[in-house]
């Protein structure tokens, strides 16, 4: 407690903490290459300066342009708190407004290690969605919220916060804003730019809104669309011996393995970072790890021949996995994939978010920051081989869709066969997810509805699943089929939820809900925390995954069929009416050219 005091006293001057730098025992975040001018890095300096008063730019200025050249951008190591980070009961934050208390309390989660994918960058999934630009911007926040009335709304524009302005209780006590660019200037290389000069920042969907719940937000997600792609491709509701070819383990992708096995299905997840696979399996939700592709073709196999359910992490490249798989097919003739997708963090693709079959992790590392061009080319000539095998293993009866990740979009830009005979801009050879799989939901009006117990207790989250189970049953009753088996597919979830540990970091859990569901939950849990007989104040938060939510032309708004995919007025007019129908805090982010 006296640690989160000390935290909360802004920022420490006098004496300055020691300067530790990286701390060798975490996952760190790729180095980054803004190609400032000399003129930007002064520009750069001067800007993360500002939080400080002169008397320590002596101190301060030589380390931050260290920082700048070595890692492309300046993220104050100095101020990391050596505090272990995590989501603590929410009366231990010293705070005015417990709806302070609740924010503190989801931001330590977003940086919790266990939960972060970069968590001394203050990134916490998706290789680049930043939760604060640097520490003191932490620092500051954890201040202002500590000082926070129920008449002041903290402000923060991308990740600095501009302080406490006056408000009404009825008010959001935080109205944040990340990465609005003017559209003509939003791109990856003027955001890389940008971001290094500490004026914009990326938060991606719940990194720098403070709303991340760990991986099972997406394991859930990822269920719901594998049991919906079975479903429509292979005509069935069980996935029994039936095999799910994906890459990614990190931050979101790290469901798949999960969401496969409670699906029922042969989940096959390439990773090129040793980390993240070892993490998800001492985490439990990877079941086997293979380095040996021979072994790996064997154990599907095996897992198919007799219908068990099997989660395989493949340490390798995912253009390896797939060519091998074709190659499978064309010595036997047997197809030993159904369904696949791909979750590499393609919306950052030449800085860490794909990896070329062509080099080792190591080299690819080292490469993208020496020769930055010829890394692309790799990127790009890897991307085309990859389409290449897809495309001949969905000839011969795979089912492939793209999972909003950018994918297809970058595999057209590397040059890659992916065009849609006769398709619009936003059509590919292979359809978004949310288009063939996840559109039909969202178009009933489902989306997500996500809470976490501030207590920190699990004894108050089985309560609270026990609610929303029991309040889906009951209203399910007197609905259409479509809208029934939606209400099933979450009540199955949410009885079977404790039982696969879901929980990383806070003591939250997602579900789908329509409008109806939603509101009729949110009511069940506020009476159960009126009757004690939930111990702490729930916090109820919406994901981007949703029906009105999210503009974003690739995913959520790929195809809508009146044209507007590539307008961004819903997004806006969520983020302002949130606002004043009572939301506690709301968030707007624009993500480098890819979706509001």
């Amino acid at each position: 407690m006296s640690n989160l005091k000390e935290l909360c006293s802004g920022l420490p001057l006098d004496p300055l903490p020691p300067n530790q730098g990286r701390d060798p025992r975490l996952p760190h975040a790729p180095i980054r290459t803004p190609n400032l001018t000399a003129e930007e890095e002064r520009l750069a300096l001067r800007n993360a300066l500002r939080y400080f008063p002169p008397s320590v730019h002596a101190t301060l200025a030589p380390e931050f342009a260290q920082e700048l050249r070595q890692y492309g951008h300046i993220y104050m190591y100095r101020f990391c708190p050596t505090l272990r980070m995590r989501a603590l009961p929410i009366d231990q934050y010293p705070c005015r407004t417990r709806q302070a208390a609740s924010i503190m309390l989801m931001i330590m989660n977003n940086l919790d290690p266990a939960v972060a994918q970069f968590p001394q960058e203050l990134v916490t999934y998706g290789g680049n969605g930043q939760v604060f630009s640097n520490w003191a911007q932490f620092r500051l926040v954890m201040h202002y919220l500590s000082e926070m009335t129920e008449e002041q709304t903290l402000v923060m524009y991308s990740g600095h916060p501009m302080g406490l302005f006056p408000s009404l209780p009825s008010s959001p006590r935080a109205i944040i804003t990340n990465g609005m660019v003017i559209p003509n200037y939003s791109s990856r290389d003027q955001y890389e730019k940008m971001f290094a000069l500490g004026v914009t920042m990326y938060g991606q969907m719940t990194a720098g809104s403070y709303c991340y719940i760990g991986p099972q937000g997406i394991v859930h997600g990822t269920m719901l669309t594998v049991l919906n792609a079975g479903r429509r491709y292979l005509g069935s509701d069980d996935l029994r011996g039936r095999v799910f070819v994906t890459s990614g383990l990190g931050g979101m992708s790290g469901a798949q393995a999960k969401a496969a096995v409670i699906a029922g299905c042969i989940g096959v997840i390439a990773e090129v970072d040793e980390a993240p696979l070892r993490k998800r399996h001492e985490q439990g939700w990877l079941m086997e790890v293979t380095s040996n592709i021979e072994h790996c073709i064997q154990r599907i196999r095996e897992a198919k021949s007799s219908k068990t359910a099997l989660s395989l992490g493949y340490h390798g490249n995912i253009v390896d996995l797939w060519e091998r798989l074709l190659l499978e097919y064309e010595r036997t003739g047997q197809l030993l994939v159904d369904l696949g997708s791909d979750q590499t963090s393609l919306h950052n693709p030449f800085n860490g978010g794909y990896y070329p079959v062509q080099l080792a992790f190591r080299q690819a590392n080292q490469l993208m920051t020496t020769d930055p061009n010829r890394f692309r080319t790799m990127v790009q000539e890897s991307l085309r081989r990859q389409i290449k095998a897809i495309n001949k293993l969905t000839d011969a009866g795979l089912f492939f869709w793209d999972y909003g990740n950018a994918f297809l979009l970058e595999a057209q830009r590397a040059g890659a066969e992916v065009e849609k005979v006769g398709g619009g801009a936003t059509e590919f050879r292979y359809p978004s997810y949310v288009q063939h799989i996840m559109g039909d939901i969202f178009s009933l009006g489902f989306g997500p509805f996500r809470w976490v117990c501030t207590s920190g207790d699990a004894r108050d989250l089985a309560v609270t699943d026990d609610i929303a189970a029991t309040v889906l049953e009951e209203i399910g009753a007197n609905v259409s089929d479509r809208i029934r088996q939606q209400y099933n597919d979450n009540i199955h979830w949410i009885r079977e939820a404790g039982k696969h540990k879901m929980v990383v970091g806070s003591q939250a859990r997602i579900l789908y809900s329509d409008q109806r569901g939603r509101v009729c939950i949110a009511l069940a849990i506020n009476q159960a925390v009126a009757d004690g007989r939930v111990s702490a104040p729930v916090v109820i938060s919406r994901d981007h995954h949703d029906v009105s939510g999210t503009d974003s032309p690739f995913r959520e708004t790929s195809n809508v069929y009146d044209g507007s995919a590539f307008c961004a007025d819903m997004a806006v007019q969520n983020f302002v009416g949130d606002a004043f129908r009572g939301a506690t805090w709301v968030a707007l982010h624009n993500g480098g050219g890819v979706g509001w």
